[in-house]
């Protein structure tokens, strides 16, 4: 637990106390303003255990390697405004700071600032940064704060922050053991060696996907089109395609060995038959193109999952979303279905955010309101887990 310097330091000896009584080892680590607030002795007393301040101490170096290997949860809380940016990019001048670029372990923070500063669009940068880091940031509390104003910066509640591990490690346990294929990204078919023919896609559903299901324990392979992004969990395979039969080719390699396959890939449908070798040159008059049909990785390989394996389909629609989802659903013998709607405002290519509705085997179905992405991936592998 690292804690930082914000008036909302008092309640981390509640938040230490909460968590020794359910049962976690707790080592506490102090940056030096927070001891302006709260007792190292206090702390100390509490998790049972010595808090470190210093890299050096009068009991020898601390070792914040070890610090950031051991742990199998790291909270900062609060954390303030200036922990936050230094966090974000990779500042290290100290102790904290060290242990947690040592970490390999998940990482939470709780922030705790006044109301400006939480707004400021510096604050929401670093947010953003870390997010892209794979930290999570739990709810800010909204209500009176130091300064006397009123609005959202306050430090959650230590109940809420044990109860947020709590529900973390509950679902890091709902996929464990299982070995899971994503497709994810869009697909570039050549057209000749500058020219291709693709679509918008970012590959941002199934990338927050993959980290999702690899923080829900399992082990996760991403068979991903050409989009600079990638998962934040490095524990993610990352398997790099270009095209539809390079896409085809891959998932085929992996899909019989695999329990859960989540076919989220905005593939090209056509490709051209030909490539031309060298750049087409511009001259007058119309150049034809002749389309040919890309491999249906998801219509090819759902058919021939065997007893015990699951398989996710994806549609996107601009019209008769539900009537031609329903049709995919059966068609290509999917255990569940994700529609979205081009229609839908903020979901769709390139948004952070998405609104879907989800379809089981039987066709029953579940709208979704307007969600980050994580939190639809999040949603998506807790269904995955049920009709498992």
């Amino acid at each position: 637990m690292g804690i930082t310097g914000s008036i909302a330091a008092y309640k981390t000896a509640h938040l230490v106390r909460l968590f020794v009584r359910a049962g976690a080892e707790v080592q506490v680590v102090m940056t030096r303003a927070s001891t302006d607030f709260i007792s190292p002795l206090t702390l100390s007393t509490l998790s049972k255990r010595p808090v470190f301040t210093e890299l050096q101490g009068s009991e020898g170096w601390h070792n914040h390697v070890e610090l950031g290997l051991w742990a199998d949860a790291m909270i900062v809380a609060p954390a303030s405004a200036n922990t936050l940016s230094k966090m974000a990019h990779g500042l290290c001048d100290n102790l904290l700071s060290a242990c947690y670029l040592s970490a390999r372990c998940p990482v939470f923070v709780a922030p705790a600032m006044d109301l400006d500063m939480w707004a400021h669009p510096a604050t929401r940068s670093n947010l953003e940064r870390l997010a892209a880091h794979g930290v999570r940031t739990l709810p800010v509390g909204e209500g009176e704060l130091a300064s006397g104003l009123h609005g959202p910066g306050r430090m959650a509640e230590p109940e809420d922050i044990l109860g947020h591990l709590d529900a973390f490690f509950s679902e890091k346990q709902l996929l464990r053991g299982k070995k899971v294929l994503v497709t994810a990204g869009p697909t570039h078919e050549a057209i000749d060696p500058v020219r291709f023919i693709g679509n918008h896609s970012t590959g941002k559903m199934g990338i927050a996907l993959a980290d999702a299901l690899c923080a829900a324990g399992a082990e996760v392979t991403l068979v991903l089109g050409p989009t600079p992004l990638r998962p934040a969990s490095a524990a993610v395979e990352v398997v790099p395609v270009r095209s539809a039969q390079e896409m085809f080719e891959a998932c085929s390699a992996r899909f019989s060995g695999c329990d859960i396959a989540v076919f989220s890939a905005a593939v090209a449908d056509y490709a051209p038959r030909e490539a031309a070798p060298e750049k087409i040159k511009k001259h007058e008059g119309a150049v034809v193109l002749e389309l040919v049909r890309t491999p249906d990785i998801a219509g090819t390989l759902s058919p021939q999952k065997k007893p015990g394996q699951l398989v996710v389909g994806f549609a996107l629609e601009t019209e008769n979303e539900r009537a031609n989802a329903l049709d995919k659903l059966h068609r290509k013998k999917f255990d569940l279905l994700v529609l979205n709607s081009l229609r839908d405002e903020g979901a769709g290519f390139g948004h952070d955010t998405n609104r879907v509705t989800l379809f089981d085997a039987r066709g029953d179905e579940k709208a979704l309101p307007l969600m980050d992405k994580r939190a639809v991936a999040q949603a998506i592998v807790r269904a995955v887990a049920a009709a498992i």
